[in-house]
């Protein structure tokens, strides 16, 4: 009994390494570009699958990657403001935690392999060879913004990395690999995804900000200031619902185009909350901004579906 207990435990502990509350993100990057691909009538289950179990891979690989990197520079202190980490806590080992990073990157390139060869075959040399070069960056992105010797979070680069591999990467790259057309217009939904998950970073940032500074990671909330992360939040923010405003407008057909601004007061209060709480009191409102992109993207998609 003991040691069935003990298993549950061990389990719940890798889950919560995982952070299943990020993974969201990953779903609403591969679902804008689902969307913009199914209301042209090119969507496919069995490729958009595959995105999708690749996404959720790189970003488990990341948060790993994560915990194990900010333990061993010293970002992960106890008087960190966010959740208990497992290689900070001791509840997995440093070791343990390099072997998943390892077997995750490994699944993450083997399902990498699968869509792009699945998609492309051996027909198109360029184009899988762009892909398999997106992917090789993003699995080095995953792993390098806290770890190794020259962690790019540690200089303030994470926000941009973001943006890039949840925004246009995740969203036009998606939306490419179910259309086979690279539509530049799809570049605005991509850019209020990438700035909405930038938004969820900067949350975890602005709670860390003290930990952090004493750490040395000058994260883009270290760097501006606590005033200033707090207004770089609201810009974030609205300029993510600009971009897709300015995208509805080049394509209207139908009012239900503007569903997602149906979200608009979740963004709000997540605003609020930036300028109003500090430290611990923000952690929830990590899991709000996730969930406040995924229902956007939804709504969004909605409304492209229902014209």
């Amino acid at each position: 009994m003991r040691k069935e207990s003990d298993r549950k435990t061990r389990i719940q502990v890798w889950i919560g390494a995982a952070r299943p509350r990020t993974l969201a993100l990953a779903l609403a990057s591969v679902g804008m570009g689902s969307f913009l691909a199914a209301a042209k009538e090119q969507f496919t289950w069995t490729i958009a699958v595959l995105i999708l179990l690749t996404a959720i891979l790189l970003q488990i690989l990341s948060n790993l990657a994560n915990d194990y990197g900010d333990s061993i520079h010293g970002a992960d202190r106890q008087e960190r403001a966010g959740p208990v980490r497992a290689v900070q806590s001791g509840a997995i080992s440093a070791i343990e935690m390099r072997r998943a990073i390892f077997f995750t990157a490994a699944l993450t390139t083997t399902t990498g392999l699968l869509l792009v060869f699945s998609v492309f075959g051996l027909g198109s040399l360029l184009w899988t060879t762009i892909f398999l070069l997106l992917g090789a960056a993003a699995i080095w992105a995953a792993i390098s913004y806290t770890s190794g010797t020259m962690p790019y979070g540690y200089v303030g680069l994470g926000d941009l990395a973001v943006f890039l591999f949840f925004g246009w990467v995740g969203v036009v790259g998606s939306n490419f690999l179910l259309t086979q057309v690279l539509d530049p217009a799809t570049l605005l939904p991509a850019t209020s995804v990438g700035l909405f998950a930038v938004a969820v970073l900067n949350v975890n940032n602005v709670r860390d900000i003290e930990s952090d500074q004493a750490a040395g990671k000058n994260s883009v909330p270290v760097r501006l200031g606590l005033r200033g992360a707090r207004i770089y939040h609201s810009v974030l923010l609205i300029a993510g619902f600009v971009a897709t405003s300015i995208f509805v407008v080049m394509s209207y057909i139908s009012p239900w185009q503007f569903l997602f601004i149906l979200t608009l007061p979740l963004f709000i209060q997540n605003s609020l909350a930036v300028f109003r709480l500090q430290g611990s009191e923000l952690d929830p409102y990590l899991r709000q901004m996730s969930l406040a992109t995924s229902a956007f993207v939804l709504t969004f998609g909605i409304g492209l579906l229902i014209l």
